[in-house]
């Protein structure tokens, strides 16, 4: 399984989690996806503490650990956002989108995304995830910077 893939399927229980644990004001700003680490931006009006990034981290690698099924569905535009999928407000998305989603099912999957990218095909192949570090990179805006251990 490749590295891009694996950080990939983490970033989006990233954003799920921090939304669990920070609120659902969190909404990606970006992201960037090497094979050495993942760099998520997202919205967000103060520093995280010690804490929080804990939190995060740990509900990350408890969803690793329950080894649950990454599925895609492909639907229309308008029955994708009706599932919850989380997605960015300003792009562009074709009439039929990519929804991939974490969980046996879409009605009750941990996290749902509009996404063209690659992804494992269920995250116990991802591996133990940790975040190096959180930083301000503008007025709202913040960013993590996090890793897999190798699986």
């Amino acid at each position: 399984m490749q590295v891009r893939s694996r950080l990939h399927t983490a970033t989006h229980l990233l954003q799920q989690a921090m939304r669990n644990i920070l609120g659902n004001d969190v909404h990606q700003a970006g992201s960037d996806i090497t094979a050495e680490r993942t760099r998520f931006d997202f919205t967000f009006p103060r520093k995280l503490t010690p804490e929080e990034i804990k939190k995060v981290e740990d509900e990350v690698n408890s969803i690793v650990a329950k080894d649950l099924p990454v599925q895609k569905a492909v639907m229309p535009k308008a029955e994708a956002e009706k599932t919850g999928a989380l997605y960015y407000f300003r792009e562009k998305y074709p009439d039929m989108v990519n929804v991939y989603y974490v969980g046996k099912t879409i009605e009750d999957a941990y996290s749902k995304e509009f996404c063209g990218g690659p992804h494992v095909t269920h995250t116990g192949e991802i591996g133990h995830f940790r975040i190096l570090k959180e930083e301000a990179v503008g007025a709202g805006t913040r960013r993590i910077r996090a890793t897999i251990d190798n699986a």
